[in-house]
């Protein structure tokens, strides 16, 4: 197994745990037209600790990877929220909040690399 595994694994179980540990920071930045804010982030935080494990077990690895590039996708319509809308951005300078969609593709490139 790539050393770069573990590194998928700490950053999603990581900001899983931020998730659970800090649910309004996470609630704050959502779109308004998404339901259940609180519901959600708790789900994908814990969505994310699971896929954060499972990319370290050759047995769900694949399952594991797949599920990230969709909450990858998933989590566009957040990023692109928090770049038009000021007070979801968390006051962070626009460049960052174009830094962090474009990250994104990056993301999914990087994880989708170890199918």
């Amino acid at each position: 197994m790539s050393w770069h595994l573990y590194i998928v694994s700490f950053i999603f179980s990581l900001v899983g745990i931020f998730h659970l540990v800090r649910p309004k920071a996470f609630m704050r930045i959502m779109p308004l037209y998404i339901p259940y804010h609180k519901l959600l982030v708790y789900l994908s935080g814990i969505a994310e600790i699971l896929v954060g494990i499972g990319v370290l077990f050759e047995q769900t690895r694949t399952i594991s990877i797949w599920s990230i590039i969709i909450m990858l996708v998933l989590f566009f319509p957040v990023h692109i929220h928090m770049l038009i809308n000021k007070k979801a951005g968390l006051n962070l300078p626009k460049p960052v909040l174009i830094f962090r969609l474009l990250l994104q593709f990056v993301l999914i490139y990087w994880v989708y690399s170890y199918l």
